[in-house]
């Protein structure tokens, strides 16, 4: 039997620069937020740069747009990490700092434990989730599958093609 782990990507477009006065507070709390997601219960890995964030991180090919990518033992670690302390905060401010979009920028996933998803699988699956809705290949806190339910998740992600 394969474990599993819980992938989640979001991504936000933001209002302003990383480097203006507008985005300062979001910026300042960028270390602290991911020293606690670090060192919270559950977590397993997130994506980052040599600098320690993932704001240098390209998604969909779009300079307004930053992502953040991680993976967890389960949808209660993720929820218990997103919905207290500093990162609460900083989620309820986060209009302050990002556009309000109508599409999905939010999805999960299961991995095969040790698995690390690349910018690539993540966008694959949101994309999947926005044509298709929550399914167990891409799915969302409010309707999420249990792990291996999609059988796409044998090892690494197909990459460029999704299920239909």
């Amino acid at each position: 039997m394969t474990a599993y782990e819980l992938a989640q990507v979001n991504i936000a477009r933001l209002k302003a620069p990383l480097d203006t006065p507008a985005l300062k507070d979001f910026v300042d709390n960028l270390d602290p937020v991911n020293a606690d997601a670090d060192a919270a219960d559950g977590f397993v890995w997130r994506l980052q740069s040599d600098e320690g964030d993932a704001t240098a991180i390209s998604v969909f090919d779009d300079p307004w747009l930053i992502v953040n990518m991680s993976v967890w033992r389960d949808t209660d670690a993720l929820t218990a990490f997103m919905y207290q302390g500093r990162h609460r905060e900083m989620l309820s401010r986060r209009r302050e700092w990002f556009e309000r979009v109508e599409e999905a920028m939010t999805t999960l996933w299961w991995v095969p434990a040790g698995h690390r998803p690349t910018v690539a699988e993540a966008e694959n699956r949101l994309l999947h989730l926005r044509a298709h809705g929550p399914a167990p290949y891409a799915f969302t806190l409010r309707t999420s599958f249990p792990p291996g339910a999609d059988g796409e998740t044998r090892g690494a992600d197909r990459s460029a093609t999704s299920p239909a």
